[in-house]
């Protein structure tokens, strides 16, 4: 646990974060009260803003301030400048990526980066704490606890003077036993999670999930120069019938790793099956932590009610195709938090849903809504079938692909609009498309007895 925390939980501990539930106005003198429950990128940027309002008193709500969430942890270049992270939270510079297709097809891609450009490989203890971290020395105050349940006034859309009260087991540092706890608010953002208890307690509705399975393993130093600035993407039925699996290099490990949705209860044996291809290359590593965590496939039905807003997973912002999230929580969680401040006004009033839904949720689906959607499309096209994962691999030959590729990863920005090269780049798919069901093997059936929608 970073020390700047540590303290803000000691001070804390002298005193109960509950507060009065009745119905007030706030003053100047008497601030407004902001729950962020969820302390990783999005509950982290979302407190670190509404902490720097005088006006605002920010609580940041999190079960496990050591929290290491089973994760990737790929971040884009933009990132880096965009959240001013320093390189302490960077573990490596990926610059080459390894495509692997069912029939064992290695393409490299990497060419078009330049020199100072790179893919962040970290550890989301370490990003994460770091975020806290700088969320508490703005002033947010800390809360080590477990959300349990939320009160959620029937008049909440149209009383701004109503209150919300969270209640919760909070943890003293070295106990795994909480003792309950409650804390009104007059605002909350969701950032918990795709188990996110906010987004039930505001009826947030379904939405579709996969579930992401990853082992930390330690392997030799010879063998980790491999992965110095390598990583790994492997496609084929035998890893994931709708997803992908990785080897993403650590600071002394990597993690390796596989998803899907459409069969969960066979996540294990896809597991086996990526440790099995990365072969020789991780062989005689030590597993030394195993991770597994549902990761949402679409936003959720609602993402704002009354003064309730979810960012992050919560909110389901996890792109398809590449199954990114990171920047997404941490962009979410800060343009929810600008926008909500903007309209509170130096905190002298309370947002509307409708307020809030015209500003933040307008804007992220403005900036990026497209992004969604291809990555959507191209996970159906080329993620169904060996045939399409086959020229999907093969496909990562053209500079071109590498180049726009690249480009909109890096910068979060949807690129091509060059009419002459997206027209060649149809060709060659089609192309691609035939060579690869020409040579793929059939997918093998599976049968999924879970439901394909739960209530998360």
């Amino acid at each position: 646990m970073k020390f700047s925390i540590a303290l803000a939980l000691l001070a804390a501990s002298a005193n109960a974060f509950s507060v009065p539930s009745a119905p007030r106005t706030a003053t100047l003198l008497d601030a407004y009260k902001v729950a962020v429950v969820g302390g990783g990128p999005a509950g982290a940027c979302a407190a670190e803003v509404f902490a720097q309002e005088p006006n605002i008193e920010t609580y940041m709500i999190e079960r496990k301030f050591d929290n290491a969430k089973p994760c990737g942890g790929a971040i884009p270049l933009c990132m880096i400048g965009e959240f001013d992270l320093p390189e302490s939270t960077v573990d490596r510079k990926v610059r080459k990526m390894k495509m692997i297709s069912p029939t064992g097809l290695e393409v490299d891609i990497g060419d078009t980066l330049k020199p100072d450009e790179y893919i962040g490989m970290c550890r989301r203890e370490v990003l994460d704490g770091f975020l806290r971290d700088r969320a508490v020395e703005y002033g947010a105050k800390p809360i080590n606890g477990l959300v349990t349940s939320i009160d959620i006034p029937s008049d909440h859309k149209e009383n701004k003077d109503s209150q919300y009260t969270l209640h919760y087991q909070k943890f003293s540092p070295g106990t795994s036993v909480g003792t309950p706890e409650s804390l009104s608010v007059d605002l909350i953002v969701g950032a918990d999670g795709a188990n996110s208890r906010v987004a039930k307690a505001m009826d947030a509705g379904e939405y579709n999930f996969a579930i992401a399975f990853q082992e930390r393993i330690k392997i030799s130093e010879e063998k980790m120069e491999f992965y110095e600035e390598m990583a790994e993407m492997y496609v084929g039925d035998d890893v994931s019938p709708d997803f992908y699996g990785w080897v993403f290099p650590k600071y002394d490990h990597v993690g390796v790793g596989t998803g899907t949705v459409v069969n969960r209860p066979a996540i294990k044996q896809y597991q086996k099956a990526i440790r099995e291809r990365a072969g020789d290359k991780i062989e005689g590593g030590k597993i030394i932590k195993v991770e597994a965590h549902p990761i949402p496939e679409h936003p959720r039905p609602r993402r704002v009610q009354g003064r309730i807003a979810l960012v992050g997973d919560a909110a389901g912002y996890v792109t398809k195709c590449s199954g990114e999230g990171i920047y997404f929580a941490a962009k979410s969680g800060r343009m929810a938090a600008e926008s909500i401040v903007k309209l509170m006004q130096g905190g002298s009033r309370l947002p509307s849903q409708a307020e809030i839904e015209d500003t933040y949720i307008r804007d992220y689906d403005r900036a990026y809504g497209p992004t969604y959607a291809v990555l959507d499309i191209l996970q159906k096209v080329f993620y169904s079938n060996n045939g399409a994962r086959e020229a999907f691999v093969e496909l990562c030959k053209s500079k071109y692909v590498q180049q726009v590729t690249f480009d909109s990863y890096l910068y979060k920005k949807v690129q091509g609009n060059n009419p002459l090269d997206d027209l060649k780049l149809l060709g060659e798919t089609i192309g691609c498309l035939i060579k690869g069901y020409s040579v793929a093997k059939p997918d093998q059936p599976f049968s999924n007895p879970v439901e394909s929608m739960k209530r998360i």
